[in-house]
């Protein structure tokens, strides 16, 4: 993939990974498109000289009005990224779980399909476009803390899949982002000092994604365990070591 002429949008790249891979694409030559809620954090965005959007990938009037702007002032428009995301712990032992749950699915999932479905026609009428999914290590490993979380980017990855079977032959593909742990902040590389640093994850990404022909799983060294923990054996031994993690839940101490 050739990452120095693109025109990208990437939804919830206000903060963290998105952020920081809008600014490599941009580096590159790139014009980005940066979308998200935080409509002050999108100011300060745009004073780096980003196009920016607002977008709910919860509503789909949100998604249909940044579609059409971002197609009104971006015709080019050849990439897109669906970084939009939450991470929310839940105790499977208390129903009001629920609501967590919820909201994780229409976020990692629906939100994720919002966006695809916006704009697979206008990628398609192109004939040529990348779509890059992204969903997480713990879509293939589970961490039991977050199980909604778990289940949102296994379902991603398996609608990844089935995505480029069905785009196979319009010149659209497909790419799938499969971040581990990454420090996108100070206090969570004190809390797991194993998450890669952001800087080194993102030199990493870009590194793959200008692959030639585009790799279909986008796989950093750091997520290798993740990702093969059932082909290499580990996998039950991997998730009781993170099920430990379940006494970070409230009541559970």
């Amino acid at each position: 993939m050739d990452i120095t002429n693109r025109t990208v949008f990437i939804a919830g790249a206000t903060s963290g990974i998105g952020l920081e891979l809008a600014r490599r694409f941009a580096a590159a030559g790139s014009t980005v498109v940066v979308g998200g809620r935080r409509t002050d954090q999108l100011e300060h965005i745009a004073a780096e000289g980003f196009a920016t959007v607002t977008i709910d990938v919860t509503d789909q009037d949100s998604v249909d009005h940044a579609r059409d702007t971002i197609l009104r002032d971006h015709p080019a428009l050849d990439t897109i990224v669906t970084m939009s995301g939450v991470m929310l712990p839940e105790d499977l032992r208390d129903p009001a779980h629920f609501s967590a749950a919820r909201t994780t699915i229409d976020t990692n999932l629906l939100g994720t399909i919002r966006v695809i479905d916006a704009f697979t026609p206008h990628l398609i009428g192109r004939g040529a476009g990348t779509i890059v999914t992204v969903t997480s290590g713990i879509g293939f490993l589970p961490f039991p803390p977050m199980p909604t979380y778990a289940a949102s980017k296994a379902g991603v990855h398996a609608y990844s899949e089935a995505l480029r079977a069905q785009l196979d032959g319009t010149g659209v593909e497909v790419a799938e982002l499969v971040p581990p742990a990454v420090a996108t902040l100070p206090e969570h590389a004190r809390a797991n000092p194993r998450a890669l640093k952001l800087d080194d994850f993102a030199t990493e990404v870009m590194d793959l994604l200008q692959a030639d022909p585009t790799p279909h799983e986008i796989l950093v060294k750091g997520v290798m365990m993740h990702r093969w923990a059932e082909r290499d054996g580990t996998y039950d031994e991997l998730v009781a070591q993170r099920s430990q993690a379940l006494s970070m839940l409230p009541g559970r101490q």
